[in-house]
């Protein structure tokens, strides 16, 4: 199972995480200004511990996605991808983040957590038209994870859709899978980006 094809996929990013990291990044790039100001020794031990943050709120909550195609869904994660056919799929839940449970095991995206709290209570609040017919529980009732304004429901009312008409149209019916696992692909240059950054926060408190 290949990439996505960002010309056809659906890609769901939710835009808190977003803002959040170009806020980080813009305070990290202050803060190591100021300590060059303050001193060159300063300034060289603060800034492989704000590249380290900056780097890890990135991995976090930039780079996370869940993109839908006609192949299935691409799940990607902090340190790895997981692709995800269509015949794997035998449930879509939302009760703490969009969570798919396949023939493979279950499998969480970091990119869609369910709302929590307050924000729950908002959300249970109001009314949700529209969405795929598996969203909806006894007696039409829907749970705030699933609603359409939280990042979970946002982004399993894309792969309910599409798993829906797949459904419909027979061809979820007798499920084969080409793979014994699903493939997964490990982001190696996150990881060996952060273990450079941890080298560096060691080194600078040395000095």
């Amino acid at each position: 199972m290949s990439s996505p094809d960002p010309t056809t996929a659906q890609i769901f990013r939710p835009t808190f995480g977003r803002w959040l990291t170009i806020a980080i990044w813009a305070l990290s790039a202050i803060a190591v200004v100021s300590a060059f100001i303050q001193s060159a020794e300063a300034g060289l031990r603060a800034t492989p511990w704000l590249a380290l943050l900056s780097g890890a709120v990135w991995a976090a909550y930039w780079r996370p996605e869940v993109a839908v195609d006609v192949a299935g869904v691409h799940v990607v994660n902090v340190l790895r991808t997981i692709d995800l056919p269509w015949p794997s799929i035998q449930r879509i839940d939302t009760k703490w983040a969009l969570t798919l449970y396949t023939a493979y095991g279950k499998f969480v995206a970091w990119a869609a957590p369910a709302p929590g709290g307050m924000n729950a209570a908002r959300i249970s609040r109001k009314a949700a038209t529209g969405l795929p017919e598996s969203t909806f529980g006894p007696e039409g009732s829907i749970r705030p994870g699933d609603h359409p304004d939280s990042a979970s429901g946002a982004a399993a009312a894309v792969v309910r859709r599409q798993w829906e008409e797949l459904r419909d149209l027979g061809f979820l019916d007798d499920p084969r899978l080409e793979f014994s696992q699903p493939p997964i692909r490990l982001h190696r240059g996150t990881m060996v980006a952060g273990a450079v950054l941890v080298l560096g926060c060691a080194a600078s408190a040395l000095l």
